[in-house]
C-alpha cells in the first residue's frame, strides 16, 4: 500500500469504451468532495454508469455499494486542489481528497483508457443514470430490501 502526494496524469489515453445510453456529447457534469477543496469536470458522453457490489468497493466507500461513472480520459479535469492517491494494490489507484479525504476516482490498469468517478459526488448525482452492475453476487442480502424499509 502506497498514498502519494500527487495524482497520475491520466489524461494522455486513448479510446472511448462502449457509451452510456442517453445522449450527453455536449454535457458538462461537475463533482467535488466534501470540503469542497478537490473538485472536477466529466466532458460529453459517460463510458458506461453502473453499481459495483465488490468487497474492495465497499471498503473503499464505507458502502454497500458504489455507483461509479466509466468516463473517457481526456474528457475529463481537475478543477480544484488535485487528489492524492492511493494504490490499493498493483495497477489499482485510488485518489481522495487530501483535506478532507472523501474518496474521489479508481483507476485501473486493466482499464487504462478511462476514470471511474464517484457518481455521488456530483453536483447532480441524478444526472448519471446507473445502467447496469457489477460483482452482483458479491451483494450484501439486505441491499434490496433497503427502498421497502420504514420511511423515519
Amino acid at each position: 500500500m502506497r498514498i502519494k502526494d500527487d495524482a497520475p496524469d491520466l489524461t494522455a489515453y486513448g479510446a472511448p469504451m462502449e457509451r452510456a445510453k442517453a445522449d450527453t456529447s455536449e454535457q458538462t457534469l461537475r463533482g467535488h468532495c466534501l470540503c469542497g477543496a478537490s473538485s472536477f469536470e466529466l466532458t460529453g458522453p459517460h463510458n458506461w454508469v453502473g453499481h459495483c457490489h465488490c468487497e474492495s468497493c465497499r471498503r473503499a466507500s464505507a458502502s454497500p455499494f458504489t455507483t461509479w461513472i466509466g468516463h473517457e480520459n481526456g474528457r475529463w479535469r481537475w478543477t480544484g486542489q488535485a487528489p492524492r492517491t492511493y494504490e490499493s494494490s498493483p495497477g489499482q489507484t485510488r485518489g481522495f481528497c487530501g483535506t478532507c479525504g472523501t474518496q474521489l476516482y479508481y483507476f485501473s490498469d486493466r482499464y487504462p483508457d478511462e476514470t471511474h468517478f464517484y457518481a455521488a459526488l456530483l453536483e447532480r448525482p441524478e444526472d448519471a443514470t446507473p445502467l447496469q452492475q457489477f460483482h452482483a453476487d458479491e451483494a450484501l442480502g439486505w441491499v434490496h430490501d433497503a427502498l421497502d424499509l420504514p420511511k423515519a
